[in-house]
């Protein structure tokens, strides 16, 4: 018993005293992980001058937290502008390299000084074909509704004929063919939409 009462616990004073020391010596400025230093009721115990540290502390903390931010928010804006501008110039890229093929083609045709009206005919056709096969390599697709029921959306009616050929009301004749890009309207195809002809 007189063992076990020899031995003195700490009292509250030193407790305390020992606790202040802890709390100003365990702050890290530099520490971005701790969010606040917390005043706990320990540190409600602390002088004036030593909460004062403590606040001093924190406050320097989240300036620090809050310059970091603002710099890595306008390097955000910074990096996002740059895409933008890099996308708007080079978004026709690949566009444009697949269609120097089309424009070697059609040089060769007119570099070539002996040509008969069939060999350039051909060579036309063959220049068109590449053409439209590089447009639906890029999501293009070429409206050509002859025959069809004429649709508003995709078609422009610039006049109505009577005709025994196809259905009142389908296209008779494509006076322009119209083109999609993937899946949204470049030009309507211009066509001649078939009426009755017994009216």
């Amino acid at each position: 018993m007189k063992d076990k009462a020899s031995k003195k616990s700490p009292t509250k004073d030193e407790v305390s005293t020992e606790n202040k020391e802890k709390n100003i010596e365990g702050v890290n400025t530099d520490n971005q992980d701790d969010d606040y230093v917390e005043l706990s009721e320990e540190n409600m115990e602390l002088s004036v001058e030593e909460r004062l540290v403590l606040i001093e502390q924190k406050a320097e903390a989240n300036w620090d937290k809050y310059l970091r931010a603002v710099a890595e928010l306008e390097n955000v804006r910074k990096r996002a502008s740059r895409d933008i501008e890099n996308a708007r110039k080079y978004a026709l890229e690949n566009f444009s390299r697949e269609l120097l093929s089309v424009s070697d083609s059609l040089e060769l045709a007119a570099d070539s000084e002996d040509l008969d009206i069939e060999s350039l005919r051909s060579g036309n056709k063959a220049t068109l074909q590449l053409m439209i096969s590089t447009m639906e390599q890029f999501g293009f697709e070429v409206i050509d509704p002859h025959g069809e029921p004429f649709d508003a959306e995709c078609h422009e009616a610039i006049s109505m004929q009577p005709s025994d050929q196809v259905e009142p009301g389908s296209v008779l004749t494509v006076f322009q063919k119209g083109y999609m890009l993937n899946k949204r309207l470049l030009r309507p195809a211009r066509v001649i939409v078939a009426s009755d002809p017994k009216k």
